[in-house]
């Protein structure tokens, strides 16, 4: 049976990732990328879609879990009348073909144990042909895909339609480790290296990285654990960076709002980038702007929110009639039709994150100049019109006041690189029409009568997006404006957590922003992002009342998905969700900011403004130097 949301652990090579629940088995994994077909698809349909289980015979759940400190590798424990035993799980960083590797270890006493693997390539649908190789070795192929299961120790593997099983026995000090490794099917097949190397190299990598994060505050393993989530979301061979590891896991059980998450947003790889430069790891931005300036090749007007881990963009949408959704949560959808969507803030997000990435001392070569101008030329044109907003709304495109604010930012740091980029020809025309988006957004996105900020031109609506005003430098934080606005946005909260915006629906309604039926959660970053607002304006230990309730709903693992739903206290929305662990380590800078910070270039803002005198558009490209790049 599939577990909650939460009740999943992530294992990953920074190629793909596996989800694995707290009954031992692995319900989703999509082979050999992130964005391709799902080998495992138990988690949107049943057993029969594809899983693997390993656990003790009759046990349902295990006894406690958690990582190996500062690394993916998970380790479960189940306590049984016989004995316990430890199973260790991970994907070592990819050298080769993807692999999953399942030690189990007696701990003590003696555990009876079962194996049971159901392979179901393209996404649970196609059911393989399986044939024995050895006595420890069996191959599943169709089509392009094969998959290799092999067993170190002397184990009965017993091959039928449906699927390979075993059962067998560890006492302490015994072991028997499990390799599960992907090929195309016109490869030989073979059960890959030695699995004790396997993984010391895989701890040996994970401390490594983490080794260099500069946050020192109070929350460092809450930060470092976010940190290694984000990083495996991160696709090595590119850089590309994506926003979950998994599709249509519902925001509302019963819903049709289950999106695939598989692809590389811009705006939620910026946000990540931007987290993890303030946090010291440099060679992630690097690779992310290289991928950038490949993906987006080409004229700027055909810029897409989202491409697929190597830059593709075709993404098309289409459903899954063959499973029947999370918890009966239908359509199942793979690939993405806001891939076709205008975003306006997309432009304010990849320019933000390359000024973010100059100031860290990250080389911006002439592509990326020639790339900053090309956006800027488009924006010029074409701010003032409508667009699909942050949200992705499936509605009417409409002005959203955020969508106007993320373009003043592209010009604003537009300006900020003009001298180090020899565009000073431009400037002019920058500065007007920063100065010309901020007078627009004033005038059309503030109502006097409610005092706040509203989502979008002519609505009576609050949107927690307007919460980054301060962040991104477009208002000070003491401006009565967004003061105003801080209280609207109290109306959003739902049992201690914030909804995106208001009016979004329930069971068997319509969302009147995007016209889908049923509800939604509380969306974990607005809360973080409320807790930012709170902490820069004086309200430090309101802010930290808030982020700690946040990191309460963490699962045991100290993962989050998109949304939290404080009634059913259960996880919604795509696990893990990047968007979710970005705020989460903003807000930790935000409220226990160091000193390695500052000298990592990043001031106090996680974009890297330092926010100075933003609020009446003056002196903007003043408040920090940008280092021109050799």
């Amino acid at each position: 049976m599939v577990g909650r949301i939460e009740d999943y652990a992530l294992i990953g090579d920074l190629e793909t990732a596996a989800l694995v629940g707290k009954d031992g088995a692995i319900d989703w994994l999509c082979v050999p990328r992130f964005d391709s077909p799902a080998c495992f698809a138990a988690l949107l349909g049943s057993e029969d879609n594809g899983r693997w289980r390993i656990a003790p015979a009759g046990a349902a759940t295990c006894s406690r879990r958690s990582y190996v400190p500062d690394t993916l590798v998970l380790e479960t424990v189940w306590e049984t009348v016989g004995g316990a035993v430890k199973v260790t799980d991970f994907m070592p960083p990819r050298g080769g073909l993807p692999q999953v590797v399942r030690r189990v270890e007696g701990l003590s006493g003696r555990v009876a144990m079962r194996a049971d693997l159901t392979v179901r390539f393209d996404n649970g649908r196609i059911v393989p042909w399986t044939r024995t190789v050895d006595a420890r070795t069996v191959v599943a192929v169709a089509g392009p895909d094969s998959a290799l299961l092999h067993a170190d120790a002397a184990v009965d593997l017993s091959v039928t339609t449906p699927r390979t099983s075993c059962a067998f026995s560890v006492a302490a000090g015994e072991r028997v480790t499990f390799v599960l490794r992907w090929s195309p099917s016109h490869l030989p097949a073979n059960p890959g290296g030695d699995t004790e190397e396997l993984l010391a190299g895989t701890l040996d990598f994970w401390r490594t990285w983490t080794s260099k994060c500069l946050y020192q505050g109070p929350w460092r393993d809450v930060v470092v654990r976010s940190l290694v989530t984000l990083k495996a979301l991160t696709y090595e061979p590119t850089g590309g960076i994506v926003a979950a590891v998994t599709s249509s896991l519902p925001e509302c059980l019963g819903g049709e709002r289950n999106w695939d998450y598989r692809f590389c947003w811009l705006r939620d790889s910026t946000f990540t980038l931007s987290c993890l430069l303030r946090s010291g790891y440099r060679e992630e931005a690097v690779a992310w702007k290289d991928w950038l300036v490949r993906a987006v090749a080409g004229e700027p007007s055909d810029l897409q929110p989202l491409y697929g881990v190597g830059g593709q963009r075709r993404l098309v949408e289409t459903l899954a009639p063959w499973l029947a959704g999370y918890e009966g949560s239908e359509p199942v959808r793979f690939g993405n039709a806001a891939v076709g969507q205008l975003q306006l803030d997309v432009y304010g997000e990849v320019l933000n994150t390359v000024y973010s990435a100059l100031r860290a001392g990250v080389a911006i070569d002439t592509q990326v100049w020639r790339l900053i101008a090309s956006f800027m030329e488009y924006l010029e044109k074409h701010w003032r019109e409508p667009d699909a907003g942050l949200w992705e709304v499936r509605g009417p495109r409409r002005h959203f006041v955020h969508s106007k604010i993320m373009c003043w930012v592209a010009a604003d740091r537009a300006l900020r690189m003009a001298r180090v980029a020899g565009l000073r020809g431009s400037a002019e025309r920058w500065r007007a029409m920063r100065q010309e988006i901020r007078k627009d957004v004033l005038r059309h996105g503030w109502d006097d009568e409610m005092g706040c900020f509203v989502q979008y031109y002519g609505s009576r609506r609050v949107d927690a997006a307007v919460l980054l005003m301060p962040k991104l430098g477009f208002l000070p934080p003491d401006d009565r404006r967004l003061r105003g606005t801080l209280e609207a946005v109290r109306r959003l909260d739902h049992h201690g957590f914030l909804r995106r915006y208001a009016d979004t629906g329930g069971p068997g309604r319509v969302n009147e922003v995007d016209g889908l039926y049923g509800g939604e959660g509380t969306f974990l970053a607005c809360s973080l992002w409320f807790a930012d607002s709170l902490a820069m304006t004086g309200r430090r230990d309101e802010g930290r009342e808030l982020f700690e309730r946040v990191l309460d709903v963490r699962n045991d693992v100290g993962l989050l998905s998109e949304e939290w739903d404080p009634v059913s206290r259960r996880q919604l929305g795509n696990l893990p969700q990047a968007f979710s662990h970005v705020a989460l380590v903003n807000t930790a800078f935000a409220l226990h900011g160091t000193r390695a910070e500052s000298r990592n270039g990043n001031g106090r803002h996680g974009d890297g403004s330092r926010n100075g005198r933003h609020g009446d558009g003056s002196r903007t490209e003043s408040g920090s130097r940008v280092r021109a790049a050799r």
